[in-house]
């Protein structure tokens, strides 16, 4: 068997150990070591170049940006921050028809402002807006469907941990690609919005009314939600006005979210161990997942498969809209049985050298950003896409009584809005490089 053929096979093997619940991070790394065995003959240089991808990895200071946008996520949760932005998206937005759900779209979009993780944020507003939609007759399939779309929103609009994944495997700039997802994030909140006034107009009995709030009370919900904005305008613009690097930007988010949490009373000895511990798990986890891709991508290195995938895509001379489109399709489908740091991480080092040798009328960096946008939409989409979006399973755990089908089917409006935009952002590129271009 050639090294490109050992290459190829590498994948069903891994998807096989995946289907027999084996950690994705470690059947990585087996594959991994076993296929450059394979290759080169001898355990000694596999198992020396291991050992320097292992301290590489877990030094490395470009990662260190993670585990800081973790806690910066966990101090907002314990802070209150979550009910103060369900309350004041709630008193402005409640008393129209769906807009209880409309409102926890919004605040699904602010707590993702703020935390990065989709399932964190899918989880931490699933507590603060479930009650209430259930309160106001909302049925289980459009708040569990609501809350799971709104939830994706944590790793689309800035700070987005798998953004800071994708930088990294593609060498691109961090600062840039949160620049470029802050357009699409917006319209993603919007295109919710939008199809839950669809939704509750073709199915009036979907939804309840909230009482009209008093402007006075509008004003006062506001002004409670100022430390989200002082934490987002501080840390997001910081980055964009060049003033601290991301990582510097993810340790004062998390200094700050974690005075606003010790403020409010939200924070107590307790809850400052629990988020530690959870942000560390969290971290272990997916820095295994990173290690397992190093040691994947070595192998994939040695066997040449991403060479000869793009030599291969170019000399057959296919249309290079074709086979973006291909290659996009492939990860809807990846998502329905993947989590979204793995298909990353799995995926990237073979998908964007053979995507990065065609022509798309972009300069390098431009089609990196863009392309990288786009994946992180698909990537998205696959956490609400039935029948294994991780987001899906988050809500309908916390919403009892609520069968998953229920949720399956309430969810189905929002891939719908989710593939429009997809279609709309692959067909022009300026909107997620309007502001990139605009600030550099």
């Amino acid at each position: 068997m050639s090294n490109i053929e050992l290459g190829i096979w590498s994948f069903p093997v891994i998807l096989l150990l995946i289907f027999v619940r084996i950690p994705i991070g470690l059947a990585m790394i087996a594959v991994g070591i076993v296929g450059s065995y394979l290759i080169t003959g001898s355990f000694n240089p596999v198992m020396a170049q291991f050992k320097n991808l292992t301290h590489g990895t877990f030094a490395s200071y470009s990662l260190s940006v993670v585990p800081l946008f973790l806690l910066m996520g966990q101090f907002a949760s314990q802070g209150g921050l979550s009910q103060s932005l369900f309350r004041a998206a709630a008193t402005w937005l409640g008393h129209r028809r769906g807009g209880v759900a409309m409102a926890a779209v919004g605040a699904c979009a602010g707590f993702g402002a703020i935390c990065g993780s989709s399932m964190a944020t899918a989880a931490t507003m699933g507590q603060v807006a479930l009650p209430e939609l259930k309160r106001y007759g909302y049925s289980g399939a459009l708040a569990t469907g609501t809350l799971a779309a709104g939830g994706t929103l944590g790793i689309l609009i800035p700070p987005s941990i798998i953004l800071v994944i994708y930088a990294i495997l593609t060498e691109q700039n961090i600062a840039k690609l949160f620049m470029a997802a802050l357009i699409p994030g917006i319209l993603a909140a919007l295109g919710y919005v939008i199809t839950i006034s669809i939704y509750v107009r073709l199915n009036p009995d979907a939804a309840g009314r909230r009482e009209r709030m008093p402007y006075r009370e509008r004003f006062r919900a506001l002004l409670e939600v100022w430390p989200v904005i002082l934490i987002f305008v501080v840390v997001i613009g910081g980055i964009y006005g060049g003033i601290f690097t991301p990582t510097e930007a993810a340790a004062i988010g998390a200094a700050g979210t974690g005075i606003v949490a010790l403020l409010n009373g939200g924070l107590t000895r307790r809850n400052f161990v629990e988020g530690i511990l959870a942000t560390a798990s969290s971290t272990a986890m997916m820095f295994l997942i990173v290690l397992g891709a190093g040691a994947l991508n070595g192998f994939l290195a040695m066997s040449q498969l991403p060479q000869f995938a793009a030599d291969f895509v170019t000399s057959q001379g296919f249309n290079p809209w074709l086979v973006l489109v291909c290659v996009l399709v492939m990860y809807l489908i990846l998502g329905c049985v993947m989590d979204s740091l793995s298909m990353i991480l799995l995926t990237v080092p073979i998908i964007y050298p053979m995507m990065s040798a065609l022509d798309f009328g972009l300069p390098p960096e431009e089609f990196a950003i863009w392309f990288g946008i786009l994946i992180l939409i698909v990537v998205e989409v696959g956490l609400i896409t039935p029948p294994v979006g991780m987001n899906l399973f988050v809500i309908n755990a916390m919403a009892k009584g609520t069968p998953l089908g229920q949720t399956y089917r309430g969810v189905m409006p929002f891939v719908a809005s989710d593939l429009i935009r997809t279609a709309i952002l692959t067909l022009f590129p300026p909107l997620s490089l309007y502001l990139v271009r605009l600030f550099y």
